[in-house]
């Protein structure tokens, strides 16, 4: 009679392993591999720049003061637009989650407006608002606007209801109830909203400033496009690269203050 041996467990689930150094590897590699085509000639530099070209560029408009005055523009315009698109947001999208009749009439309006590119209303606000920094700060708060709604009243009925019975039947004012209970319960969901509203405002801050900006990041690729400067073109896609990474570490670290009590 043979021994019994044991059974190999196969069941891990396909748990995720973490690899250190994977990320920075391929990254270098790709770059490598970019800067060995285009210097053996694989790669028209005319159509896509050396890395090297591209940094060098990057230099040039940072020393030269060019790059800060496009990227202060940018800010402005997206902070402003941003803030109050968020703003406007989590009072409708709290509206729409706590009150019946708010949400009766609120979240058709929300559901037949979101649809809407809001980049195509861009010359109708031009029209309303003039050409300058209102017009695309309204089209930036109005493609924050309805996603920051349906983030917000989507978290609020996320929270569980048992928890909400809990909190009245010790007969909790209702502010505290929201408060206590509402609030931090939907707070998980409102915060990954604002990494897709965050998003969806560079690309409208992009769009808005190639129709109708003098300065800004999306007008100077624009310009650098135009002008066939593609190694400063690339400068200012890094530009919105390296803002990105900025938004997406400063909404981390908001999340890990506001979240800690997990």
């Amino acid at each position: 009679m043979s021994e019994a041996r044991p059974v190999t467990f196969r069941g891990g689930g396909f748990v995720v392993v973490p690899k250190k150094g994977a990320a920075l590897v391929a990254f270098v590699g790709l770059i490598a591999l970019w800067e060995v085509s285009v210097r053996f000639g694989w790669i028209s530099p005319i159509f896509l720049p050396s890395p090297t070209s591209v940094v060098e560029a990057f230099w040039e408009l940072a020393v030269s003061g060019t790059l800060w005055l496009h990227i202060g523009q940018s800010l402005k315009r997206l902070l402003g637009g941003w803030t109050l698109g968020t703003v406007g947001g989590l009072a409708l999208g709290f509206a729409i989650g706590v009150w019946s009749l708010s949400r009766a009439v609120g979240l058709p309006l929300v559901s037949a407006l979101f649809p809407i590119p809001k980049i195509a209303l861009l010359p109708l606000l031009i029209l309303w608002l003039g050409i300058g920094e209102t017009s695309k700060v309204a089209t930036i708060a109005l493609g924050v606007f309805f996603p920051t709604v349906i983030a917000t009243f989507s978290a609020i009925d996320g929270v569980p209801r048992n928890l909400i019975r809990m909190g009245q039947s010790f007969n909790l004012p209702a502010a505290d109830v929201l408060r206590k209970i509402v609030l931090p319960g939907a707070l998980p969901g409102i915060l990954a909203g604002f990494r897709i509203t965050a998003s969806i405002g560079l690309i409208l801050l992009v769009s808005a400033e190639m129709i109708g900006a003098e300065h800004g990041i999306g007008a100077f690729i624009l310009q650098a496009g135009n002008l066939m400067q593609t190694d400063q073109l690339l400068a200012g896609v890094v530009m919105l690269s390296v803002l990105g990474l900025l938004i997406g570490t400063g909404l981390n670290r908001l999340e890990r203050r506001l979240l800690r009590w997990r």
